[in-house]
């Protein structure tokens, strides 16, 4: 059983997301042929946002390791980026069991009525097992292993729960959600943030949102032209030549334009099956809520997002340099900076300046939190036979700097069982609160 899982999880996303589309479009109530075609809508639209995305790795990657050459840095710890903490989440028993554990338990809170959130984003199931295995590292404990999975695939659905009624409002996607381990946890970070902003004289005033921004800077404002002058910046400051400089320009400000076109060919696949679910619920279960869980790519594309990225990545780059501790070299995880930081955009409303602002404290905290455990990084890669290509310490800044990860790790080590505990019982009062207690509070108004 777990190796036909495992066959079927190795397709990767652009056959499998469509496939579970095409079925549960089916199970919720829609026309095989507009299934169909809604599901390999939404493979093609896939492939070509993983094109542009691989686009945005393969220009910034060089630039950003040049720029690291120009300043000469020495750091012990490689960020080996987000593909190789898959591989390593999926290549221990742990994580072979994440998936089945991952949908009996998204069922199972369904049917309880403790969840909104139906997932079909199972391969990101990755980030629970990540979690598990650098628990399993630290303590040694199968079992507890397991309770950590079981938790943190219950906290990802109720991030899922909190930022529905978001998503839709600032992306317009209805009934789309994001419970996604790597961009959830920023909105959380962005929450706290977005309310110190508004008591901060000059800063709570500032509008710089995209359109904001293009009203008072004309063709310097549009989003492909900042995308241009930020790739053109990037390329002086990694030494490039003129052709270099000119290059990594294009292909920035191609990023800004060709990213929110594929996002809109994914949800116009998704629509359709939106549309069902929503039909679905309203006829079965009046009164109640569904909301599709989806990989947080479908969110890069606001150039909000993209323009707060950009400008990230010196920023990241410098910031390794100058943060006393700190033994990670940002490299592999540089391009996934939208996904970590996509999510503080909806929180912030768009506003660019708050985002980069937002975005610089919070990737302080991730160069620290990714130093701090990569040496449990590192065993678990041991342990699932992961090449290390002759590095002697290994992170992954998209999950493994991430504060659910100090969370986790940080708890257990100092409370074992009970900072597990701690966590799940805080988790489950906010699956009953959201979707229990606070529905019958609104009613009652």
């Amino acid at each position: 059983m777990l190796n036909a899982l495992q066959w079927f999880v190795d397709l990767g996303s652009i056959v499998v997301l469509p496939i579970l589309i095409f079925i549960f479009g089916i199970i919720l109530g829609t026309k095989p042929s507009k299934a169909f075609t809604s599901a390999l809508t939404v493979g093609v639209g896939f492939v070509g946002l993983n094109l542009v995305i691989d686009l945005l790795s393969s220009s910034l990657g060089p630039a950003a390791q040049h720029m690291v050459e120009r300043l000469g840095l020495n750091l012990t710890t490689i960020d080996v980026g987000w593909p190789a903490a898959a591989a390593i989440s999926y290549g221990t028993i742990l994580g072979s069991l994440a998936i089945p554990i991952g949908v009996v338990l998204n069922v199972l809170l369904i049917i309880l009525g403790l969840t909104k959130v139906l997932n079909v984003d199972i391969w990101n199931i990755w980030h629970a097992a990540f979690i598990s295995s650098l628990i399993y590292a630290l303590t040694g404990d199968f079992a507890m292993g397991i309770a950590a999975t079981v938790i943190y695939l219950m906290m990802i659905l109720l991030m899922g729960d909190i930022l529905g009624p978001i998503i839709n409002k600032f992306y317009g996607f209805p009934n789309i959600t994001f419970p996604h381990g790597t961009a959830a946890p920023g909105f959380i970070f962005a929450l706290p943030m977005n309310w110190l902003f508004d008591r901060i004289p000059g800063l709570k005033d500032w509008k710089a949102d995209p359109e904001t921004i293009q009203k008072k800077f004309g063709v310097f404002g549009d989003s492909t032209v900042m995308g241009f002058l930020i790739g053109l910046i990037m390329g002086i400051l990694a030494g490039y030549d003129t052709a270099g400089v000119g290059q990594l320009a294009v292909q920035t400000g191609a990023v800004m334009v060709l990213m929110p076109k594929m996002v809109a060919l994914l949800m116009e696949g998704l629509t359709p099956i939106s549309e069902s679910a929503n039909e679905f619920v309203k006829k079965r279960f009046p009164g109640r809520e569904l909301y599709i869980g989806m990989d947080a790519a479908l969110s890069v594309g606001h150039p909000a997002v993209l323009s707060s990225s950009l400008l990230l990545v010196p920023i990241t780059i410098l910031l390794a340099v100058v943060l006393p501790g700190n033994t990670t070299l940002p490299f592999g995880d540089l391009a996934t900076i939208p996904f970590l930081i996509c999510l503080m955009a909806a929180v912030f409303g768009g506003n660019i300046i708050r985002t980069v602002i937002a975005g610089t404290i919070y990737m302080v905290s991730i160069l620290y939190i990714t130093s701090w455990a990569a040496p449990l990084v590192t065993t678990a890669a041991r342990s699932a036979n992961f090449d290390l290509q002759g590095n002697s310490m290994i992170t992954a800044m998209a999950e493994g700097g991430l504060w659910t990860t100090f969370l986790y790790v940080g708890l257990t080590k100092i409370l074992s069982w009970g900072g597990l505990a701690i966590i799940g019982v805080s988790v489950l009062f906010g699956l009953i609160y959201v979707n229990k207690i606070r529905p019958k509070k609104q009613t009652s108004k």
